[in-house]
């Protein structure tokens, strides 16, 4: 795998509570995956105030994620989720009015294999593959294929995805005609949707954040039977000169991954109508937004204290040098 551009990430979360904390325990997915098109190295986690619990990791630990230079963190409790994302607990017991977690990492891309669309089955005929046969062996991308909290089955997703689904179009031309249509429909707006919001409350308000884009085309392709999956993430901050600035910038970000059969899994970014590229930096995936959250907790006491987050996505200037990495598998 040959690097093409090197970028830096800085993940902020800042708490500033009501109210004195008394007790809290918190679950971070803020460690980057390593995949076919993304190498990972120098990757630590701060917290402030330090944890009461944590646990320092080592060389060799479980899940093929990251490099072995890329992970020490003395201040989390870290495991694998079902879908190989590394996940980290801790906890504070005693009295704390703030919590500051900051995530840092390099993230060296390359740009992803573009689907060969000649090789593409039509739509109907994946989606028939995926569903259950008896004694059928299926892969991954068929849990992909279910209803999940945040991206419930409805009719009414189904015959917004069937605008793109035309019959007998490929799977891989109607992610793509999906991916531009939810670009087309939705408006980007901060503030009028939650986090808490479902694929079929953003669908009829037809506005929302990267968030809520991806819920869309995820529930309008399993709604017709395809699998797709939710990715967090990151966009780069500073475009190349003479490049728009791509709306997401400065936060955290999401997007889709579609199954193509012969092709593999697609990623397509509806927020700004484009494939997944060398402006992308994945951090998690799952089902939902919900499977993947960057931070969040159980409090006692604390008020109310809204997050404040900042990120920022930045390439190297010089080509860094060469130190041990690890390819995962995406």
């Amino acid at each position: 795998m040959t690097t093409l551009r090197w970028l830096r990430v800085q993940h902020e979360t800042r708490y500033d509570y009501d109210a004195p904390v008394e007790l809290a325990h918190h679950v971070a997915y803020l460690s980057p995956r390593a995949t076919d098109s993304q190498r990972v190295r120098d990757w630590t986690l701060t917290i402030d105030p330090t944890p009461d619990e944590w646990l320092e990791l080592h060389d060799g630990v479980s899940g093929p994620d990251l490099a072995a230079s890329a992970l020490v963190v003395p201040t989390a409790q870290s495991s694998v989720d079902s879908w190989g994302n590394r996940r980290m607990a801790f906890s504070h017991s005693r009295v704390h009015e703030q919590l500051t977690v900051i995530s840092t990492f390099e993230a060296g891309l390359t740009t992803p294999e573009l689907p060969d669309v000649s090789r593409s089955p039509a739509w109907e005929d994946v989606a028939e593959s995926l569903r259950y046969h008896a004694g059928a062996v299926h892969s991954e991308a068929v849990e992909f294929t279910l209803p999940s909290p945040f991206v419930p089955h409805s009719p009414q997703l189904a015959a917004f995805g069937r605008l793109a689904f035309t019959p007998g179009r490929s799977v891989v031309d109607g992610a793509l005609a999906l991916m531009s249509l939810v670009h087309e429909r939705f408006e980007y707006q901060p503030l009028a949707t939650s986090v808490n919001t479902r694929a079929t409350e953003a669908l009829s308000l037809s506005r929302g954040v990267c968030q809520d884009f991806a819920h869309v085309m995820i529930g309008a392709c399993r709604s017709l039977g395809l699998a797709a999956r939710y990715v967090s993430g990151y966009l780069l901050t500073q475009p190349p000169p003479g490049q728009a600035r791509l709306v997401g910038a400065d936060a955290s970000h999401a997007w889709a991954v579609v199954w193509c059969p012969e092709n593999g899994w697609l990623a397509l970014d509806p927020t700004n109508d484009v494939p997944v590229g060398l402006d992308h930096v994945t951090l998690a995936w799952g089902r939902d937004y919900g499977d993947v959250a960057p931070l969040r907790g159980v409090i006692r006491g604390g008020g109310r204290a809204v997050p404040r987050v900042a990120v920022t996505v930045e390439p190297l200037e010089e080509p860094p040098a060469v130190r041990p990495v690890v390819k995962g598998k995406s």
